[in-house]
């Protein structure tokens, strides 16, 4: 069946979000998902209890502004309330900060390669996408970011770290950038692996907040907490900032569930503070196995690492995809992949040892 409806001019140049490829079956592997930074172990036993007494309450509308849920993510960075949005990701929060603060062909900076949302949330909500080139060693240029910025520049994010690089950036050279940016374009700060990284000089985007009022920072559940599936995530920002998103914002897009389960993942601190441990320590183990490996692997400040394998990617891919694990692969550019668990990662390194020497063969 056909249809006459016309869309919106300009759609077809939109780009579709592409999600993490599910592995495909090799016989006598398991499989291994690595190409969506996801928490590769289950939610806790007291998060899953949460959520399961929360369902008999489904045919409820949830509470519009989380406040049980705001109320304890206030506490926790000495914010308040008001301080605080909701959305379903801090993807969808992204979105209400560009919809909020945006006209019709204004400009969106960030670094690029980038969170892939980035321009495609710009390109929707009708702005243009001002992407800068990260340095050779993967990190955000803030110097040729700062002076990029034009009149029309209303917002630019800072993914620390970096998505999908690792690239962490420092507190001195946060603090620079912001000097050197104009303090009527707003700053967004997202730190949706904020909890991997270990970095002893990075930017913290609360500490940036509490001295710039054009500083918004982003948070998400679906990393170090493991909600992926629930879709949870808010925005730090001045109670001016935060009126303005939740006019844009989806009512009701932050369901009674998502919020139940944020509730009990800041109660069992301890307990998800130990797993994210774990993982700290598989980045670094699975990191030297790579470098020992030969491959061209960049020092991560999250719950990824990336091969900066060029033109090489596609050889190095197609190892990862015979041997059952899904990775994120970036043609032409290089293959991030996420940290599993400790299975997964031994998988990871036996495919490295092969990659490293095909591409010793290949020089």
């Amino acid at each position: 069946m056909t249809t006459t409806i016309g869309q919106r001019a300009g759609l077809d140049t939109i780009p579709a979000y592409r999600q993490g490829a599910a592995p495909k079956p090799v016989d006598g592997l398991a499989p291994f998902k690595l190409s969506s930074n996801e928490n590769p172990y289950p939610p806790l036993p007291s998060v899953m209890e949460a959520v399961a007494g929360a369902v008999s309450g489904i045919h409820r509308y949830p509470s519009l502004a989380a406040d049980a849920l705001a109320a304890a993510i206030a506490d926790e960075w000495g914010i308040t309330a008001g301080n605080i949005a909701f959305g379903a990701g801090s993807v969808e929060v992204a979105s209400q900060i560009i919809h909020a603060v945006t006209n019709p062909g204004d400009q969106v900076m960030f670094a690029w390669r980038s969170f892939e949302a980035y321009p495609i949330l710009a390109t929707v909500a009708g702005a243009e996408p001002q992407p800068i080139p990260l340095t050779p060693e993967g990190g955000h240029d803030l110097q040729a970011m700062a002076a990029a910025v034009t009149p029309r520049t209303r917002v630019i994010f800072l993914c620390n770290p970096n998505n999908p690089t690792g690239a962490v950036l420092t507190a001195a050279a946060v603090e620079r950038f912001l000097d050197a940016v104009p303090s009527d374009v707003l700053v967004v700060i997202d730190e949706a692996y904020l909890h991997f990284n270990d970095h002893p000089e990075t930017a913290v985007g609360v500490d940036l907040f509490r001295r710039h009022p054009n500083v918004v920072v982003l948070h998400t559940f679906s990393k170090a907490y493991g909600l992926a599936g629930l879709r949870l995530g808010y925005a730090i920002g001045t109670p001016e900032l935060i009126a303005g998103l939740g006019k844009v914002a989806i009512p009701f897009a932050v369901t009674a569930l998502a919020q139940e389960a944020g509730l009990a993942s800041l109660r069992a601190g301890k307990e998800l503070q130990d797993r994210i441990d774990v993982l700290i320590s598989e980045r670094q183990r699975v990191y030297s196995g790579l470098l020992a490996a030969g491959l061209p692997v960049r020092p991560s400040g999250a719950n990824f690492l990336w091969l900066d394998t060029g033109i090489h990617t596609a050889e190095v891919a197609a190892l990862f995809e015979a041997n059952a694990i899904a990775v994120r692969v970036f043609p032409t550019e290089g293959i991030r992949v996420s940290v599993g668990t400790a299975d997964a990662n031994d998988r990871v390194l036996e495919i490295a040892r092969r990659a490293g020497r095909l591409l010793l063969r290949q020089h």
